[in-house]
């Protein structure tokens, strides 16, 4: 299975988890990792280029951290330059039918704190259901999410920990 990681951090030189995550999916085999803020630092999005990449994608991962419970800047941008009518969805193209939509979140709080009695108020999976609906929307297969808490508190340990289970996931 051909899978496209897209890692959409404003700042990866600085992210524990992400550069971790990222740098773990590298070496894997049919796994191609691309950085958007690197690609696009004036966030002029080669529209072109991501829709080649995604048509030879079977499974296209959006890495990212929760900013403010909701996704960096240039992954909304992204969204709404790549996902074009006609494209994705609309006429008699749908390019993005049946493959998989994956989602790679990093929180800064623990994920204890994304349930309706903790201190976001709500669930992670709550947060991302514009996700759900967008890939339901376009014909994609939305593939649980994988989720990393803590990215204040987070340990090395646990940040290998869950390098291997990303690894594993994207193998």
């Amino acid at each position: 299975m051909k899978t496209t990681v897209l890692v959409i951090h404003p700042n990866i030189n600085q992210s524990r988890i992400n550069s971790a995550l990222a740098k773990g999916a590298e070496p894997l085999t049919d796994v191609n990792v691309r950085y958007l803020y690197d690609l696009y630092p004036d966030g002029k999005i080669n529209v072109a280029a991501e829709q080649a990449e995604l048509e030879g994608a079977d499974r296209i991962v959006l890495q990212f951290p929760m900013q403010w419970y909701s996704t960096p800047p240039l992954l909304k941008q992204w969204l709404d330059d790549v996902l074009t009518y006609g494209w994705s969805h609309g006429g008699e193209t749908q390019a993005l039918k049946d493959k998989q939509l994956m989602l790679a979140v990093s929180l800064g709080g623990a994920e204890s704190a994304y349930q309706p009695d903790g201190a976001a108020g709500h669930t992670v999976n709550e947060y991302l259901l514009s996700f759900e609906t967008i890939s339901g929307y376009l014909g994609l297969k939305y593939v649980k999410p994988f989720i990393t808490g803590g990215a204040a508190t987070i340990t090395d340990e646990q940040i290998a920990s869950q390098v291997e289970r990303y690894a594993t996931i994207l193998a």
